[in-house]
């Protein structure tokens, strides 16, 4: 099997531009968030977490003349720095380096402070300019270094990067790429901020996870990317793997649009999928990076499902986002970073401002006073870096980045071992023939995927909604999200004996109807007064987790959104969860509303799980030279 390893990364946060500093301010719990100095809002007092740099530093930093033709947004310049960083320190530097390599990254905010920036509001109050493009923000980051083989953006909103970073596993696994490299960033916007405002969950002192006294967020800032690339790729190459990519997970909540559910039934399954796929128990797991937003409903459902899955032997953990904020579509690569560090110089990154833990016997990492005050805690943390310097019994770091829509991803990452296999050596020499176990890639049409149903709505003329929701589901969401829905159903009706084991979207805008609206209202009447539905509508993995919601369906959630290409991605997401074992059937989809609607629905299954007596309408084919799904008799299979 293919070993997917970390050779390098890179980071910008609130806390410092690049490693070294990020290191440093961890090390001396040093945190970045402080009232708003570079976005431009009236809410000047709120705490963030923003990158200490000014746009025009970043333009320079970067090398982006300051009259660029192509105007660059928060979020790229942020990801281009980290992006480089990463890149420069792997060395791969060269044209030809890119040519071979995919770029995966995570966003949900994408050009919205450009958007912002350079709106213009005409006499009768229309918005000339809007660039709420996720796609486009990714390209913008790529642009900076060549063209790389492959380019996709992940929009699950927090979990954005987290789950890029398991699609980045999956074709290294598989063979696709040798080399990848994945992680999110996202800039801060006044749509961004004043969302999470009108949901009242932003804190007006420092952010206090698992605290009992927590009282919700403060937003921040920020890019990661690791290069991930097959173990023998790196040795061929001579670089030093980091870190082992063990495992990953991916569930869906299918509880609420916003809110966790309970008893953390999304992030239990996705915490359980990622051990039984590195092959670990929950023994193994030396440290926790929690996504711990420090909510009173995050942290309280977060906390039940470690219970669940590690029930009263809990390893040390703790959230970090008492540093940066809460990074939202960057948090799961940002957080990364720090569990790459916290295994490279044997630390446990800490969670600040805790002092009272909801409950007993929770063994948060907490700062120094807070640490040297409990004797049995420190004991904790100090097994657990030895277990991280190769010294215990456990050695893995499992990370926590969990979304709106109960889209939750966890990551399984270990210190760098090799595989110990006899060295061979030529008979002819002393040389070894090879350093490393031979790695062979699977086959990857080892299963054949079929085509069952398809749907697609006319863009003109809207089906008949109370054939699929209640007139109260029906007056609360805009007319994409219904349609959505609508059209979903109508595909799954067509095969009810197949429950999908993944729902997976493809869009280039998301519900820009409620964006725009939430927008038109910012800008008409002010930061002071908005309302939180059509924020809550607006993210672009919404219509992923209301699919699930509707179905109950707490499979596999992940939302892709690259231009033309998003609906070929969202294919071979699917086929390489199905080429891997991991589902054997999914919901594929792409809606749009802008220019015009846009609603086609797909349901895909593998060639074992097939009903009996059922006709296939096509067959789902991969073309392995050019790493794209053949869409053609898909798309035309009804038609």
């Amino acid at each position: 099997m293919i070993r997917p390893v970390i050779t390098s990364y890179g980071i910008v946060s609130a806390i410092g531009v690049g490693k070294a500093e990020t290191l440093e301010s961890l090390r001396a719990y040093c945190s970045g968030i402080a009232p708003v100095q570079y976005l431009d809002t009236v809410h000047r007092d709120m705490l963030v977490g923003e990158v200490k740099l000014s746009f025009d530093e970043l333009q320079r930093l970067v090398g982006v003349p300051s009259d660029a033709e192509v105007p660059q947004s928060r979020t790229a310049l942020i990801g281009r720095l980290a992006l480089r960083e990463a890149l420069q320190q792997a060395g791969l530097t060269t044209p030809d380096d890119y040519a071979q390599m995919a770029l995966l990254s995570g966003t949900t905010v994408g050009g919205m402070d450009r958007t912002e920036i350079e709106a213009s509001v005409s006499a009768d109050g229309e918005i000339i300019h809007y660039n709420y493009d996720c796609g486009t923000s990714t390209l913008d980051i790529a642009r900076g270094f060549g063209q790389f083989a492959f380019v996709d953006t992940i929009s699950t909103a927090c979990s954005s990067a987290a789950n890029a970073i398991a699609m980045g596993i999956e074709m290294v696994r598989q063979g696709l790429f040798e080399r990848v490299v994945a992680g999110g960033s996202e800039g801060l916007s006044r749509l961004h901020l004043n969302g999470f405002n009108t949901l009242m969950i932003l804190d007006a002192e420092p952010c206090r996870p698992f605290d009992a006294h927590r009282n919700g967020i403060n937003l921040g800032e920020g890019a990661a990317y690791l290069v991930i690339e097959s173990e023998s790729s790196a040795l061929k190459r001579g670089a030093r793997p980091l870190a082992v990519l063990s495992g990953y997970g991916n569930a869906c909540d299918a509880y609420h649009q916003t809110a966790s559910s309970p008893d953390g039934e999304g992030a239990v399954l996705a915490m359980q999928q990622a051990l039984d796929d590195a092959g670990l128990q929950p023994s193994d797991i030396a440290y926790i990076n929690c996504h711990g937003t420090g909510t009173p409903n995050n942290d309280v459902s977060e906390l039940r499902a470690l219970h669940r899955v590690f029930g009263d032997h809990l390893p040390p953990f703790s959230s970090t986002k008492g540093f940066t904020g809460h990074t939202t579509s960057a948090s799961g690569s940002i957080e990364a970073a720090f569990c790459l560090l916290a295994i490279e110089h044997h630390f446990l990154p800490v969670n600040l401002n805790f002092r009272n833990p909801i409950d007993t016997d929770v063994p948060v990492v907490g700062d120094e006073s807070w640490v040297m005050g409990d004797e049995s805690c420190a004991m904790v943390r100090e097994e657990a870096i030895h277990s991280l310097e190769g010294r215990g019994r456990g050695q893995s770091i499992l990370l926590n980045a969990f979304a709106f829509g109960g889209n939750d991803t966890s990551l399984i990452l270990a210190p760098y071992s090799p595989l110990h296999t006899p060295v061979q050596f030529d008979a002819m020499s002393s040389h070894p023939l090879s350093l490393a176990p031979k790695e062979v890639p699977p086959l990857l049409s080892k299963r054949k995927v079929y085509l069952l149903a398809k749907t697609e709505l006319d863009p003109d003329i809207d089906p008949n909604f109370r054939d699929y929701l209640s007139p109260l589901e029906s007056r609360r969401l805009d007319n994409l999200l219904k349609r959505t829905i609508a059209c979903s159903l109508s595909t799954l009706r067509q095969c009810p004996e197949v429950v999908p084991d993944a729902i997976i979207t493809a869009t280039v805008w998301g519900s820009a109807i409620s964006a725009i609206s939430f927008f038109y209202d910012m800008m008409r009447q002010g930061e002071a007064f908005l309302k939180p539905t059509l924020f809550m509508q607006s993210t672009h993995n919404t219509m992923s987790s209301l699919i699930a919601i509707q179905t109950h369906n707490h499979g596999y959630n992940v939302t892709h959104s690259q231009l033309d290409d998003s609906l070929p991605h969202a294919f071979l997401d699917a086929w390489l969860q199905m080429q891997a074992g991991r589902i054997r059937s999914a919901l594929v989809g792409i809606h749009d509303s802008i220019p015009a609607f846009d609603n086609r629905s797909y349901l895909l299954c593998t060639a074992d799980a097939l009903p009996p007596d059922c006709h296939p309408l096509a067959e789902l084919v991969m073309n392995t030279s050019s790493r794209i799904i053949e869409l053609k008799n898909i798309i035309n299979a009804t038609d």
